[in-house]
């Protein structure tokens, strides 16, 4: 069972965004740690590649009919957050 990092930081961006998406799951022993659907090994990324290639969530949904609509609604809030915390660094353009 993993520690909860919780109490150890509630400042973390991470830690936050865990606390938000309730069902959202990442645990180092399901699928190396990648954000999964709460008690499954369906990633988040799995999830976004197939809207992505057009998948309607209904066809997500026959394809897995263990999930609800809420969980694909929760792998988008989920990525969306977590690129709203990247830092974009920019560098000068090389004229060499």
């Amino acid at each position: 069972m993993l520690r909860s990092v919780v109490e150890e930081d509630r400042n973390h961006p991470l830690i936050y965004t865990m606390e938000k998406h309730v069902r959202i799951e990442i645990n180092p022993e399901i699928m190396f740690g990648k954000p999964v659907i709460k008690g499954t090994r369906i990633t988040v990324e799995h999830i976004l590649h197939k809207l992505g290639g057009g998948m309607s969530i209904e066809e997500i949904l026959e394809d897995h009919p263990h999930l609800k609509p809420d969980d694909i609604f929760a792998a988008q809030e989920f990525a969306a957050d977590y690129l709203g915390q990247e830092e974009i660094m920019f560098t000068q353009k090389y004229n060499g």
